[in-house]
């Protein structure tokens, strides 16, 4: 499976710095999610791991090996971005289709043509003529028909219709599972795919906040709820990212390491831990700065 890596990768526009010094290693064979809010360098790094950009100072690293200007690896990368790149939107889809499997070596022609049914497109339409969700829907489509060893969708959904983005969700699930690769998901809907997550990158302005498996990072976040008093004792030493108070009742959103102690305090004390979701620790954490 191939890898991912940034060795201290910066990247910068005039005197804007959208990447700075990022580092980090991903192995292969993984639904990864990358998170962060507007501006905090997310298109940049897709943009120089696809080789649209290059770097100003570091290194990226697609299966080991530098990747701009670089076609052996370049032709194992497919980025799907929001606009969707095809050469001319005065083609037809099928044009658009025949030039993209030409320029994939992992291309699945059989696939493409259910794709096509799955989305409701007509491959004799023009690009021009597409709505935005039916653009969406094509971009998606020439992603996951690519089976390019490193997929990344940005924000590829956008413009699809909740049913629409079900299925195409749907697709990577199940295309990955019979077709492992390494897969990459920009998104803002964090709630409807984090599911898919098997580990969870979060940047904000340009630096790495966490990279962790999704399952270890929703655990050591956690709503606690209960009497005040006991609520406090069980939060100390954890980071509070909420508070809320209604009488002697309280409740505080902790992140945070749980030792088996705080656990059993819980446990004897009454008091009521739920999970958090990764959205909701994506925006204490993105909001606050904490990352620990």
């Amino acid at each position: 499976m191939i890898t991912v890596e940034t060795r201290s990768l910066t990247l910068g526009y005039g005197d804007k710095t959208a990447l700075d010094e990022l580092s980090f290693s991903l192995d292969g064979g993984k639904i990864y999610g990358l998170l962060g809010r507007n501006g905090s360098g997310k298109i940049s790094l897709l943009s120089v791991l696809a080789a649209f950009r290059k770097a100003s100072s570091g290194e990226a690293l697609v299966g080991g090996e530098p990747v701009f200007e670089n076609p052996a690896i370049t032709s194992q990368i497919c980025l799907i971005r929001e606009s969707v790149d095809v050469p001319d939107t005065s083609d037809r889809i099928e044009r658009v289709i025949g030039f993209t499997s030409c320029n994939r070596p992992d291309w699945d022609a059989g696939y493409a043509a259910r794709l096509l049914d799955v989305f409701e497109l007509d491959p004799r339409q023009k690009v021009s003529e597409l709505s935005r969700g039916k653009l969406s829907a094509l971009g998606a489509m020439l992603g996951l028909a690519s089976r390019a060893p490193l997929t990344m969708f940005d924000e590829t959904y956008l413009g699809m219709d909740a049913p629409s983005r079900y299925r195409f969700y749907d697709e990577i699930l199940s295309d990955y599972m019979a077709h492992p690769r390494t897969i990459i998901i920009s998104t803002h809907l964090i709630e409807e795919v984090a599911n898919l997550f098997e580990e969870v990158i979060i940047i904000d302005k340009g630096r790495l906040v966490l990279h962790e498996p999704t399952e270890t990072l929703t655990m050591r976040g956690a709503t606690v709820t209960g009497p005040a008093e006991q609520v406090d004792a069980f939060a100390n030493g954890l980071t509070v990212l909420n508070e809320r108070q209604l009488g002697r009742t309280k409740s505080l959103m902790v992140y945070g390491q749980f030792t088996d102690a705080q656990t059993q305090f819980a446990h004897d004390s009454g008091l009521d831990l739920e999970p958090i979701a990764l959205q909701d620790l994506f925006v204490y954490l993105t909001t606050t700065g904490e990352s620990q």
